[in-house]
């Protein structure tokens, strides 16, 4: 059987095992880490410190979208992440931009960017166009609503039947638009518009977006709902992080995006040692 790739710009993943991207954020208020790289420097130092602890692929965010959060300007955003990319991308390092917005997108392209991940999933005028002619790797998230207003009591009456639905409809306006297939990952959006019991339900059923053919990301690293499983605040989730990145590898997660990249590593290595001895038996 051929191994799943996905193409991003330059660089061509092997996903028959699950690759690990680094969070760097580039903002004064990210929930996770807000302020801790918010200068270019900084974030230039921790994305590669990311790829030597074994990160395939770095995602650079100039714009958090924590709920409640406010949209930051064009220009502001590209500030902050440009001189990111640039380097980055000149070191040789695979790129991913977080960003919803079409001039944001095209900027980081034009500085080099691989990969666009976009939680809103292209729905942007133009934001399609813009990603069809360039060669990048996408990722389409659900989000229900904005950032700003998405946690004011979501519901849904099939969360796992719904975000698959809304996610396989972008991925083929996407396909239609040009984009090829192996340049296309989905992922749930796990806390963008969704209780904790909706989180759980799409981690559990993961196979179901699994199922669909397109490579599935998952981000869970110190979200909320780890923090009301444990008690714990937002910086002493370490180990809940890994413990939901290796569940959701086990429901075939070919992407986790985490902001503790050595210790996720690690424990990939460790189960992909057990997980491939099990498969020779």
């Amino acid at each position: 059987m051929t191994a799943p790739i996905f193409r991003c710009g330059r660089f061509t993943f092997d996903l028959s095992r699950t690759i690990v991207m680094g969070v760097v954020n580039v903002t004064p208020d990210s929930f996770s880490d807000g302020g801790s790289h918010f200068d270019a420097a900084r974030a230039i130092a921790h994305a590669r410190q990311c790829v030597a602890d074994g990160a395939a692929i770095v995602d650079i965010g100039g714009e958090s979208t924590r709920p409640g959060a406010a949209e930051v300007p064009d220009a502001d955003e590209l500030a902050r992440i440009l001189p990111v990319v640039e380097s980055l991308t000149a070191a040789g390092i695979p790129v991913s931009v977080d960003t919803r917005k079409p001039a944001v997108m095209r900027a980081a392209i034009a500085a080099g960017a691989a990969m666009i991940n976009d939680v809103a999933a292209l729905t942007a005028p133009g934001a399609i166009e813009v990603c069809a002619s360039a060669g990048v790797g996408i990722c389409l998230m659900h989000m229900r609503g904005e950032p700003r207003t998405m946690q004011q009591t979501p519901v849904y009456d099939d969360v796992v039947g719904e975000v698959r639905a809304f996610l396989v409809d972008r991925a083929r306006a996407c396909e239609a638009a040009g984009i090829e297939r192996n340049r296309l990952a989905i992922d749930p959006g796990f806390g963008f518009g969704k209780t904790p019991a909706h989180n759980l339900s799409l981690l559990r059923k993961l196979e179901t977006l699994v199922a669909t053919g397109y490579p599935v990301l998952v981000g869970l690293s110190r979200k909320s709902t780890l923090g009301l499983i444990t008690g714990r605040p937002v910086g002493e989730r370490l180990a809940a992080s890994v413990a939901a990145a290796l569940v959701a590898v086990a429901g075939g997660a070919a992407i986790v995006r985490v902001h503790d990249v050595r210790e996720t590593v690690d424990a990939l290595k460790v189960w992909q040692a057990v997980k491939g001895d099990l498969d020779r038996r």
